[in-house]
């Protein structure tokens, strides 16, 4: 099939001997330098055009002192959040941090002591179970439901039992890293009147809330009521959208000024976390200024590659299946119809199949015999990485 853009999402870059953490960190990662990396969740992409122009500008200036965020970063951000999200938000709503899980790790710093129970809806993005632990509090799991045909959703009841014990913080990841759900409003409400009523205050990753596949569909958690937006600090940033991460900016959206206020004291006093990196300032607002058609574009390229992975696993591997996410460019892969336990699961891709993917055990006990896969990607380099599955697979029934 040919994809026509003016975007060339086609050409895969190298990126070998550039300090790719994904490509550079196989070998002590991994144990296999050749496996092709679709693991770690940044993409092959180069950032958009726009981007690197504001960037080569502003490296030709040559000075690179203290920074800090001009009107015009705010309104970049502010204008990014009206027209992809209709939310309208505040410039003084935003604050700083280097990434959103030094935000995630602020925040249980900030709101919450040791000993304190924080709650998680598992399986989820691996860093939710360090932030908690490594600052000494508790973890109350509350784990997604899942249906036989895949599909998952929240458990309130169970979700509910356990914050009426005494829980302090729930940390939600919307939209869902690693199943790729967007949280209904209707499911945001109930999830909003539930903190509430238990008085449990939630941090909400956003970051992979650009990165769906029907305009406007995800819901900012702040927006699904006054009470919500109160009670909530919104983790945002340019990273995973732009393939940023290497930048280090996150856009912290606190609407409740005395949460705000006790947050930045966190972040800026007791860690001394003051400026912003000038090319990260830079790239920010070129890229929410000048990237949607980029990202439009892109999410139609990705799409393309998770229904290409989806038809190949229908048409050669009935042992594995798979559900097109709502959002993100990860896939969450079942593969328990091969009989592997994690830990062979995980050999058998390296050392057969040639892939590096993420076990899906890092997720939680609930990722057992899962993997997720990015296919944030060129086409060429999915289409080696299903021909070498298949074969693998093929390899392993013939042995049996």
């Amino acid at each position: 099939m040919t994809l026509k853009s003016r975007f060339d999402f086609h050409t895969q870059i190298d990126r070998l001997q550039s300090a790719s953490e994904k490509w550079d960190g196989r070998e002590k990662i991994f144990g296999a330098p050749d496996a092709l990396p679709l693991w770690v969740a940044d993409m092959d992409f180069a950032a958009p055009q726009e981007v690197l122009d504001a960037l080569q500008q502003r490296v030709t200036h040559g000075v690179f002192g203290y920074t800090f965020r001009t009107p015009q970063y705010f309104e970049a951000v502010v204008n990014w959040m009206q027209t992809r999200h209709n939310w309208s938000i505040e410039s003084e709503w935003i604050t700083f941090t280097p990434g959103v899980v030094p935000a995630l790790a602020f925040a249980v710093e900030a709101f919450t002591k040791p000993g304190d129970k924080i709650a998680i809806q598992t399986p989820v993005y691996p860093p939710f179970y360090n932030v908690v632990r490594e600052n000494g509090r508790q973890l109350v799991m509350n784990p997604l439901r899942v249906s036989e045909q895949g599909d998952y959703s929240m458990d309130f009841d169970d979700l509910e039992s356990k914050l009426a014990d005494d829980v302090k913080m729930l940390i939600l990841c919307s939209p869902h890293n690693p199943v790729g759900n967007i949280w209904s409003r209707e499911d945001l409400a109930k999830l909003a009147d539930i903190c509430l009523k238990h008085e449990v205050l939630v941090i909400a990753d956003e970051i992979h809330a650009d990165l769906i596949f029907e305009a406007q569909s995800h819901i900012p958690f702040a927006a699904v009521s006054d009470a919500a937006r109160d009670n909530c600090i919104v983790c945002t940033a340019p990273s995973k959208t732009f393939n940023l991460a290497g930048l280090s900016v996150s856009n912290i959206i606190i609407p409740n000024r005395k949460l705000r206020l006790t947050f930045e004291r966190t972040v800026s006093k007791m860690h001394g976390l003051g400026s912003i990196s000038t090319l990260g300032a830079t790239a920010t607002e070129a890229a929410y200024r000048h990237g949607g058609e980029w990202l439009d574009e892109l999410l139609v390229y990705v799409r393309g590659n998770m229904e290409y992975v989806q038809a190949q696993i229908q048409e050669y591997l009935p042992e594995l299946s798979v559900k097109l996410p709502e959002a993100t460019y990860l896939l969450w892969i079942d593969f328990r119809g091969l009989n592997m336990n994690a830990k062979d699961l995980m050999q058998f891709l390296l050392h057969k199949a040639g892939l590096a993917l993420n076990d899906g055990t890092m997720f939680g006990i609930e990722g057992a015999g899962y993997m997720r896969m990015n296919v944030a990607c060129s086409r060429s380099v999915i289409e080696q990485a299903m021909e070498q599955l298949k074969a693998a697979v093929a390899e392993l029934r013939s042995s049996k």
